[in-house]
C-alpha cells in the first residue's frame, strides 16, 4: 500500500503558486468592483436627479385621526435625534447620528440608522373603565409642548389629564451613556374616577427593521432580552414565547446584531409575556410583542420610567451598571470571558496602533498561533512518530488480519505502548480549537469596532463578502459566493491532505473511512462561511496557512526523522509504567473477550 507522507518539495511550489494565483484573484475583483460601483454611483445620481425620492407617510393607527393632523415633536443631542407622535404620546422615531445603516440598493452603508421609524415601534398603557371598557393610551391624541430638554405630552380622558413627560440630556458635557437615554415618566390626575384598576397593561409591539447587510445573520440575533432579581439576573429569547409570570422584570429590550431598545421600569413588570415572528423577506426581519403589568397607586398611574436606545458596545453597556453587557452576545462562561479579556482586547491594543482592521486580524491570527505553537509541535512530533511506527502496525493488521478484531486492537495498542506514543495526545489541539472557534464565532459577528470595517473587497468584516453574485439561490449558499469562504475552504484542504497522510485507515468492514470524512468537513465548512461574517473566514484563511507554514517548518528544519526513530527505539526498551487509561482499556477489552468467549461456548453447546 503506498503510503501518503505529506506534501514534496513540488506540492510545496505548487502551493505557493496558488496563494499568488489567490491573491490575485482577490486583487482583481476588488479593482473590478471598485470600477463598477463608480458606474452605478453615477446612475444613481443622475436617477434622483430626475425622480427625487417622497417621504412615505406615516401609518394611521387610529381610524378617527388622519395623519395631516398628527402632531410631532423633536428632541435631540450628539448621539439621539428623537420624534414623539401625539397619536398614543409615543416615541416616533428614532436615529443614532453617529451610525449608518446598510442600503440593499446601493450596496453601501449610507442610510441613516433609525431603530424606530414609520411605526414600526408602538407601545402604551391598557386598563379599564368602570364600565369595563378598555382604554389605551395608544389611541388617545396629545397634545406636545417642547420646553428646552424636555416634551410633555397630554391627553384628557373623560376629564382625567394623562402626561408623558420625556427628558433627554442634551448637555454636551454629559457622559456617553447618559446621551443615550430618555427619561420617561408617566403622570395622571383624576384617573382614578373613571377607572377602579390597580394595574396597568403596558403593551410594546416592535418590528425589527433591517439595519445590516446580512439578513440572516441579523435575524438570528434579534431577540428579547431582559434581566430581573434586582437587575442581577438575565435572559434572552429569539425563538419561542416568552413567559415570566414569576418574575419582576427590571428592564426589557429588544436586542438587534449591534442596537438594542430598552425600557427600564423603575418599580419593574410583572407577570410579563411576550411572542415573535420572523418575516423571510422585506424591510423587517421579526416582529416582538411584550405585555407587562406596571403597578397604580390609588387606580392613578405615577410610574418612571428610562428609555435606553443604544448601540451595543461592551465599554458603554457595562457603564451603565444594570447587566446591559449581557445583551452582548460573546458566549457563556469561558467563552464569553475569552472574548471579553482577550480577544477584545488585543484588537484593541492593536488597532490602537493605525492598523486597518484586516490586518488587525491577521496579527490576532499570527499571535493565536504562537500561543497555541507548543501544543501544534507535540501534535507533528506525535504524527511523525506515527509515521515511523506504521510499518509495525501493517504488519499486526496483516498478522491478525483473519483473527479477533479485539486481538488485531491489543496488538495495535502495545505496539503503540512500546513506542512510547499516547494517541490521546492527538486529540489536545482539536480540543483546544473548538472553544477559540465558538469564541470568535461570537466575537466576530457581535464586535461593534469591526461593523463596517472593510478589508480588500469585503465592504463589513460584521457580514459575508459577495464579491461573486449568482443569477439564482443555491441551497444553504445563498445567492453569492464569499470570496473569503472559498479561499478558507482551499487552504483547509491543503491542510488535510497534509495531515491525513498517517492517519489509520478503519481496521473493519462497515467502519467509516476518516480521511475521506475529513475531505467533506472542509467543503461543508464553505456553506456555513459562506454566509457568516467574513472576518471569521478570513481569521481561519490566515490560520490555516500558517499551519501549513508551520507543519512544513516542523517536518524540514525542526523534527529530525532519525532521532525520533532512534527516540522510539530507546522508549521500547525502558521498563513501561501502565497508565490508569491503559490499564482501564486494557481491563475492558479482557472483559469484552471473556464475555465473547463465554457467548461462543454457549452457542456450542446449545448445537
Amino acid at each position: 500500500m503506498q503510503q501518503n507522507n505529506g506534501l514534496d518539495k513540488s506540492q510545496i511550489i505548487s502551493f505557493a503558486v496558488l496563494c499568488l494565483v489567490l491573491f490575485g484573484f482577490m486583487f482583481y475583483f476588488q479593482n473590478k468592483q471598485q470600477k463598477e460601483e463608480a458606474v452605478k454611483a453615477e446612475q444613481q445620481k443622475t436617477e434622483q436627479a430626475k425622480n427625487p425620492v417622497k417621504p412615505t407617510p406615516a401609518a394611521n393607527i387610529n381610524p378617527n385621526v388622519t395623519p395631516n393632523s398628527i402632531q410631532t415633536a423633536n428632541l435631540a443631542n450628539n448621539e439621539l435625534k428623537l420624534e414623539f407622535s401625539s397619536l398614543g404620546g409615543q416615541v416616533s422615531k428614532v436615529e443614532l447620528l453617529k451610525y449608518k445603516a446598510y442600503d440593499h440598493k446601493t450596496d453601501q452603508a449610507d442610510l441613516p440608522l433609525n431603530l424606530i421609524t414609520k411605526n414600526n415601534s408602538n407601545y402604551g398603557f391598557q386598563f379599564k373603565d368602570k364600565t369595563g371598557k378598555i382604554i389605551n393610551t395608544k389611541d388617545l391624541v396629545f397634545s406636545p409642548v417642547v420646553n428646552g430638554s424636555t416634551a410633555t405630552l397630554t391627553a384628557n380622558y373623560n376629564g382625567a389629564a394623562i402626561q408623558f413627560i420625556y427628558t433627554l440630556n442634551n448637555n454636551t458635557k454629559a457622559e456617553l451613556k447618559d446621551q443615550y437615554t430618555l427619561d420617561f415618566k408617566v403622570r395622571t390626575q383624576g384617573l382614578a374616577k373613571i377607572t377602579s384598576d390597580n394595574k396597568a397593561d403596558f403593551i410594546w409591539d416592535y418590528s425589527v427593521r433591517n439595519l445590516e447587510k446580512g439578513r440572516a445573520q441579523e435575524q438570528s440575533h434579534s431577540e428579547f432580552s431582559y434581566a430581573f432579581n434586582n437587575y442581577k439576573d438575565y435572559d434572552y429569547d429569539g425563538r419561542t414565547t416568552m413567559d415570566e409570570p414569576e418574575e419582576t422584570l427590571n428592564w426589557i429590550g429588544v436586542k438587534q446584531q449591534f442596537f438594542s431598545s430598552v425600557i427600564e421600569a423603575k418599580n419593574g413588570f410583572t407577570q410579563s409575556k411576550g411572542n415573535q415572528e420572523a418575516f423571510e423577506e422585506g424591510e423587517y426581519l421579526k416582529k416582538l410583542n411584550f405585555e407587562g403589568f406596571v403597578q397604580m397607586q390609588g387606580s392613578e398611574l405615577n410610574q418612571d420610567f428610562t428609555w435606553y436606545f443604544m448601540p451595543l458596545d461592551l465599554p458603554l453597556l457595562k457603564s451603565y451598571d444594570k447587566n446591559f453587557d449581557e445583551i452582548l452576545p460573546l458566549g457563556w462562561s469561558f467563552i464569553g470571558a475569552m472574548n471579553r479579556y482577550f480577544f477584545m482586547p488585543m484588537y484593541n491594543l492593536i488597532a490602537s496602533w493605525g492598523i486597518t482592521a484586516g490586518w488587525v486580524i491577521f496579527l490576532m491570527t499570527i499571535i493565536v498561533k504562537l500561543i497555541l505553537s507548543p501544543i501544534m509541535y507535540k501534535q507533528h512530533k506525535l504524527s511523525a512518530m506515527m509515521k515511523v511506527i506504521r510499518p509495525e502496525i501493517d504488519e499486526a493488521t496483516a498478522k491478525f488480519k483473519d483473527a479477533d478484531p479485539m486481538k488485531k486492537q491489543q496488538a495495535t495498542m502495545e505496539i503503540y505502548r512500546k513506542a512510547g506514543v499516547n494517541q490521546m495526545a492527538g486529540c489536545l489541539p482539536a480540543l483546544v480549537q473548538i472553544p477559540i472557534f465558538y469564541a470568535l464565532f461570537r466575537f466576530f459577528p457581535n464586535f461593534i469596532d469591526l461593523r463596517g470595517q472593510g478589508f480588500w473587497f469585503a465592504k463589513d468584516l460584521t457580514a459575508y463578502d459577495d464579491l461573486i453574485k449568482l443569477p439564482f439561490k443555491v441551497p444553504f449558499l445563498g445567492d453569492h459566493l464569499s470570496v473569503f469562504a472559498i479561499a478558507c475552504t482551499i487552504v483547509i484542504l491543503i491542510y488535510t491532505v497534509m495531515t491525513s497522510g498517517n492517519m489509520q485507515q478503519p481496521q473493519q468492514e462497515g467502519m467509516p473511512n476518516m480521511k475521506v470524512l475529513m475531505y467533506i468537513f472542509p467543503i461543508t465548512f464553505l456553506f456555513f462561511l459562506n454566509t457568516s461574517a467574513s472576518g471569521l473566514s478570513w481569521y481561519y484563511f490566515v490560520s490555516n496557512a500558517i499551519n501549513i507554514l508551520i507543519i512544513l517548518v516542523i517536518k524540514y528544519v525542526i523534527l529530525d526523522e532519525k532521532k525520533i526513530h532512534a527516540q522510539i527505539q530507546a522508549n521500547k526498551e525502558k521498563p513501561k509504567t501502565e497508565g490508569k487509561f491503559q490499564k482501564r482499556m486494557r481491563e475492558m477489552m479482557e472483559k469484552a473477550q471473556e464475555q465473547q468467549k463465554t457467548q461462543q461456548q454457549t452457542r456450542s453447546k446449545k448445537k
